[in-house]
């Protein structure tokens, strides 16, 4: 029987709460926003606040019997044609590590595509999974990393062929996709579950012209944050499932485990009425969007300076496909970096970059934009490259591909939870990581609890630190000691 999905029932359940006049004597304590204080309302808006409410016990009963929630995620996996859907009001970063409890809890292996993002590194952190890293594609010329190969996968496996699973980030943050059907072939030859961290991919199901979306080329479980790439709030994300390599009961008992027990219902409703909205426009919306990043692309080509990356995110050993949403600009021909590309833009044209590094910067593109606010990105680009006395990029050193290729001397969990002390960075060479450190965006960590610390990876965070690498992780900000574990 096919399902209707004019239907919304977790946002027509909020409508239907403020329409029979309910009122709780339950949290939230400001009541609808009675007693919020009056600056706030006015910032964040009155009907914020009204349609900030109780799950249980207030949108649905106490026994949560009219299943509003359920049939909501009922309806998310009919529309993308996957097996379960479970919603996360924590974002992607509470998904992933439901997903790795549920296939290599208890301390199993898994195998982990070094780009992971470090919301994987925590999930390594928090269930004691043992990482079993896998190889990919890194470009000397660009010095960014694509997803892993079906080959590279293979002789991951054969390495490690008691590993409970597989887990790859796709798309990256540069919007690079990875051979999805390959890599599930890889593992379903031995019977075990891959994993895709697609949390920049929750629209790739809603148009041809797409790279293609994990279920549909047969992953076995896909985790996507609505709120990157389509219409959510922030931390709204799904969960998705297929096939029998994953107990989905168990899948979804993981996920109770680490969700909150208060539930934002803002999130839940909008991650509804976004599943409505693109089974009734996403197609048409998506079609719009592509055709403004790609006259985007277009006219970004004729300012002198800027080159947009393309092509080359595509090539031989580069990346299987590309999300062309994602627009990437070198600004290396500026003789600056993307870090001051970022600065200057938000400073000058109150416009922010969804990722910069030390040398492009990236305009994320969505449904949501028109010609008119790629006109007023465009206009930025064109004010930069034109701004006078921009100081020249100081360098950064970069490593050479295999300094990120280190299988661990302990567990993160282990390092992190062992006994630690901090080191001056000039001291910290050899000795064995115990804190994430990791250039934000694109949140993928250059050292690792657990990892043996090498001189050129301090170098490169080093140096990046000086050029405007944001660290958010370490224990010491500036860098000037780091954390490493008592060995012996």
């Amino acid at each position: 029987m096919s399902l209707d999905h004019s239907q919304a029932p977790f946002l027509d359940a909020v409508a239907a709460y403020h329409r029979e006049d309910r009122y709780g004597f339950t949290p939230p304590g400001h009541r609808l926003g009675r007693g919020a204080d009056p600056r706030a309302r006015y910032i964040l808006g009155a009907t914020t606040y009204r349609a900030d409410l109780l799950a249980a016990s207030g949108v649905d009963d106490r026994s949560s019997s009219h299943g509003y929630l359920s049939a909501a995620e009922e309806l998310m996996a009919d529309a993308v044609g996957s097996g379960q859907a479970f919603f996360s009001t924590a974002g992607s970063s509470l998904s992933v590590k439901a997903a790795m409890l549920a296939v290599a809890g208890d301390r199993g292996e898994l195998l982990i595509g070094r780009d992971a993002h470090k919301s994987i590194v925590a999930g390594l952190v928090f269930t004691g999974v043992e990482p079993r890293w896998v190889d990919v594609r890194y470009d000397d010329k660009l010095h960014l990393a694509h997803p892993p190969s079906p080959g590279q996968l293979e002789e991951a496996w054969q390495r490690h062929p008691d590993a409970a699973g597989a887990l790859i980030v796709s798309p990256t943050p540069y919007g690079t996709c990875a051979d999805i059907e390959g890599l599930a072939e890889v593992c379903h030859r031995r019977g075990k579950p891959l994993i895709v961290d697609e949390a920049w991919g929750a629209h790739l199901p809603f148009h041809e012209d797409l790279p293609t979306w994990a279920m549909d080329a047969g992953a076995d479980i896909c985790v996507v944050s609505v709120h990157k790439m389509g219409a959510g709030f922030e931390q709204g994300s799904v969960l998705h499932s297929q096939g029998d390599l994953v107990d989905p009961v168990h899948l979804a008992a993981c996920a109770d485990l680490l969700m909150t027990t208060s539930p934002n219902t803002m999130v839940y409703a909008a991650l509804d009425a976004w599943r409505r909205q693109m089974v009734e426009h996403g197609h048409e919306l998506l079609a719009a969007a592509l055709g403004v990043a790609r006259e985007t692309r277009a006219a970004i080509r004729g300012i002198p300076g800027l080159h947009v990356v393309q092509d080359e995110l595509v090539a031989v050993e580069a990346g299987h496909d590309l999300d062309e949403l994602q627009v990437l600009i070198d600004v290396s021909g500026l003789d600056i970096n993307g870090y001051q590309a970022a600065d200057w833009l938000r400073e000058h044209r109150r416009i922010d970059m969804g990722l910069s590094d030390h040398r492009r910067i990236l305009a994320t593109m969505s449904m949501a934009d028109d010609a008119g606010t790629a006109h007023r990105l465009l206009d930025g680009l064109r004010a930069l490259t034109a701004a006078p006395g921009l100081p020249r990029a100081r360098h950064v050193d970069l490593p050479p591909p295999g300094q990120f290729d280190i299988e661990p001397v302990v567990s993160p969990r282990e390092a992190f939870f062992g006994r630690t002390e901090n080191v001056p960075v000039d001291q910290a060479a050899g000795r064995v990581c115990a804190e994430q450190i990791t250039p934000y965006p694109p949140g993928i960590p250059a050292l690792i609890p657990g990892e043996r610390i090498s001189e050129e990876i301090l170098d490169y965070l080093r140096t990046g630190l000086a050029a405007g690498m944001v660290l958010p992780d370490p224990a010491d900000k500036k860098l000037e000691t780091v954390r490493v574990t008592i060995e012996g």
